[in-house]
């Protein structure tokens, strides 16, 4: 028997159970009339196998109940056993819902607006592309994915999940030639020229390159609580490289994009764990010596002469914008955060 909060399934076996007792047969008597294993007997009487017409006609011969009475006990039954797992998997789900940020995804029309419990849960399974919820973390059905966050937690985790599996769709709708990784890091001199340009000027430019080294750059809104800044990881023969564009600063832009190439190039989106501390520090380091060398920028602080205009040339001498050159002088603690900040540069990137 199986139930739900509306409803009761009951197998045909319960009354075969009845019958037998009523006949005070035992089940190994009734197996042997039946010409069938007692093990087979046993699990009809639990509802564990399908009564099948077969079965209906042995019924009647052994029984003396109409088969059409047993096939129909076998039809109800399955009807009703669907409702009730369908029931209990709408409540495992609605606990879920709980924990997923669905007004920030619907404000971003990745899914429908509504305020029903039920009806967000049948938008989220669309959505996640499978029967229930819990499928995405019973059958680990999210890829290994390498990320730039700044906060751990399970609400975090969730809105990683939701945000990753956006960029998996919308990277369907982007050709990309055969993964090479060489060739990826050939052109990385390429990209960080653009650092001085507008994103009007580079976006495109930057999603056709990387696209050629199988690559697949997805823009996509922020989702608060997931202190993200970009994701990385395998979908069939491409690679999708998710960064966030909530108003992102020019630095904060670009070291997410070297630390997303990083993973790539160092191996970690094949990791079978996901990445861990040591990789993001790792990738970390390969995006801060992309954008400026440490010994360069050694060179440009043993001085200790941080004005605005010794700034503005540096970047210029080696080439990036000078945001990048203030954000990495806020970050290592050679200037305040409230310093320079009219160098940076914010970007607005189409999603």
């Amino acid at each position: 028997m199986k139930r739900s909060k509306t409803f009761i399934a009951t197998p045909p076996g319960a009354t075969i159970k009845e019958q037998l007792f009523n006949r005070g047969m035992t089940q190994k008597e009734f197996a042997s009339r039946m010409d069938m294993s007692e093990k087979h007997i046993s699990r009809l009487i639990n509802g564990e196998v399908q009564l099948t017409s077969d079965m209906a006609m042995r019924l009647e011969m052994v029984l003396g109940v109409p088969a059409r009475f047993w096939s129909n006990l076998e039809s109800i039954y399955r009807e009703k056993l669907s409702k009730v797992q369908a029931e209990n998997e709408m409540d495992e789900d609605l606990e879920i819902l709980k924990k997923i940020p669905y007004n920030e995804m619907s404000k971003n029309q990745w899914v429908e607006t509504t305020r029903i419990k039920e009806e967000r849960v049948i938008n989220l399974r669309k959505f996640f592309e499978v029967v229930r919820l819990g499928v995405i973390f019973e059958r680990k059905l999210i890829p290994n994915i390498a990320c730039r966050k700044l906060g751990e937690g399970e609400k975090s985790d969730l809105a990683l999940i939701c945000w990753s599996q956006k960029a998996k769709i919308e990277s369907r709708n982007v050709e990309a030639s055969p993964i090479n990784i060489d060739k990826l890091e050939k052109i990385i001199p390429e990209i960080r020229k653009m650092t001085t340009q507008d994103p009007e000027e580079f976006c495109s430019s930057l999603c056709e390159k990387l696209s050629r080294c199988g690559v697949a750059l997805i823009f996509l809104p922020h989702i608060g609580g997931s202190f993200l800044h970009g994701a990385t990881f395998y979908e069939g023969k491409k690679i999708v490289m998710g960064l966030t564009v909530r108003g992102k600063d020019a630095d904060k832009f670009w070291f997410s994009l070297f630390h997303e190439i990083g993973h790539i190039i160092l191996g970690h989106i094949s990791l079978t764990d996901g990445t861990s501390s040591k990789d993001e520090e790792e990738a970390d380091l390969f995006a801060r010596n992309v954008l400026i060398p440490d010994y360069i920028f050694e060179n440009f602080t043993k001085d200790g002469n941080f004005d605005k205009t010794e700034i503005i040339r540096f970047s210029k001498k080696v080439d990036i914008d000078a945001g990048i050159v203030v954000g990495r002088l806020q970050k290592e603690n050679w200037i305040s955060y409230n310093q320079y900040n009219e160098l940076k540069r914010k970007y607005i990137l189409a999603t």
